[in-house]
């Protein structure tokens, strides 16, 4: 999923056009001019308008560059971000979204103001603040770079009262109407954002939290592509722990329908292909959508392809009838890289299974030279996909067959 950004308007009157540009002597004075506006005693009319100046800046690669040597106003800004009514609280936030969506730009911000992801994580958690999405959006646009990320995961740690804060998060992600005046729909892709390090799959992996089976509806979430892909994001960052695949594929947790239905369409299969599928994937209607992002489609790929990496995961994938669904979503898909990916999975589950000592697909030590190869072969077959016609999946064997590395 891409970052967050904010469409800006034009600058304020009175001030430069943003991204103009302007001597040395001329950034420094604009500087100034908006640092007298922008703190905390001024009138809350001339803060909105110097804070509408600062977000239009933000619209532009020169103006987030001008502003990113500037850290008295980036913890201006940070501080009315914050700051409750009649502040330009929310203008603030925007500006924030944008400035963090540059990656060269969280150093600067983290040193302007080191404690912005615990500031940001009370506001998004927030269930009064009226701009808590505002909130969230920068916080998942400052948790794609690992720095910011740490830092977020120390904020969390130190939540307190009201339990663990990964807990107060997955809680506002999951409960409607958590907060009646904003969505949080990017609570999603910080939580994926989160669910890069070990800490926070562990938490997501504890069996007596259950988060990950609070989690699964939301991966059909209609409202919102974009909590939609942070979920489906962190369910297959989650699947990286093969230990917990047993576990994962079990009638505890039953990831798989959840992986598959959004990859479903309206097909009418046998009754003898219907009776090998989940229940939750017999006889759907025949108005029945695939999911229409991409990206989430291929994280979906991804995930269940994971869940292969061992030759138990491997059986329970086929038992269920993954084929079946991944055969027919090949032929309607028209993106070349998910349909790469598909084709990828397929070849896992109806080939042989891998030597003895190979069966853990993601503990395979691959040489470099073949791994490299690998990559060129990859390569040329990303350029088939998009210059060429894309051969049809190999027909599904007949009996229980086994998967190759």
């Amino acid at each position: 999923m891409g970052e967050a950004r904010i469409r800006t308007g034009a600058s304020a009157d009175g001030l430069a056009p943003a991204g103009s540009p302007m001597p040395e002597a001329g950034v420094e004075a604009e500087v100034a001019k908006l640092l007298l506006f922008l703190a905390p005693a001024e009138r809350a009319d001339l803060q909105a308008e110097a804070v509408r100046h600062v977000l239009a800046l933000t619209g532009s690669g020169p103006g987030r560059a001008l502003l990113a040597g500037q850290a008295a106003l980036l913890r201006a800004l940070v501080e009315l971000a914050a700051a409750p009514a009649p502040a330009p609280a929310r203008d603030a936030a925007r500006a924030l979204v944008n400035l963090a969506a540059e990656p060269g730009l969280h150093d600067p911000l983290l040193e302007a103001e080191p404690a912005l992801p615990a500031r940001l994580l009370g506001r998004a958690l927030d269930p009064e603040w009226p701009w808590a999405e505002e909130a969230a959006a920068v916080l998942a646009n400052l948790s794609r770079e690992p720095a910011p990320c740490d830092a977020l995961m120390a904020a969390l740690a130190a939540e307190e009262p009201g339990g663990p804060g990964l807990e107060r998060l997955v809680h506002a992600l999951c409960t409607p109407d958590y907060n009646p005046r904003a969505p949080l729909h990017y609570l999603g892709p910080v939580l994926s954002n989160l669910s890069q390090r070990p800490a926070a799959r562990a938490f997501l992996l504890d069996r007596e939290r259950c988060v990950v089976q609070r989690l699964l509806p939301l991966a059909q979430f209609p409202d919102s592509s974009v909590r939609r892909g942070g979920v489906v994001g962190t369910l297959r960052n989650c699947c990286f722990e093969h230990r917990h695949h047993e576990w994962l594929l079990g009638p505890q947790v039953d990831i798989l329908p959840f992986l598959l239905l959004p990859l479903a369409g309206p097909e009418d299969f046998s009754e003898e292909e219907m009776e090998r599928l989940p229940v939750d994937l017999q006889y759907l209607p025949p108005d029945k959508q695939r999911e229409p992002d991409a990206d989430i489609r291929k994280m979906l790929v991804e995930a269940v392809m994971l869940l292969t990496a061992t030759a138990a995961g491997r059986q329970q994938v086929r038992r269920q009838g993954a084929y079946l669904i991944l055969r027919e979503l090949h032929s309607w898909e028209p993106e070349p890289d998910v349909q790469g990916a598909c084709e990828r999975l397929i070849q896992v589950l109806i080939g042989d299974e891998p030597e003895p000592g190979m069966e853990n697909l993601l503990e395979v030590q691959v040489p470099e030279d073949v791994e490299r190869r690998l990559q060129q072969l990859d390569h040329q077959e990303r350029e088939q996909h998009i210059w060429g016609q894309p051969e049809e999946p190999a027909a599904e064997p007949q009996a229980e067959g086994a998967t190759p590395t």
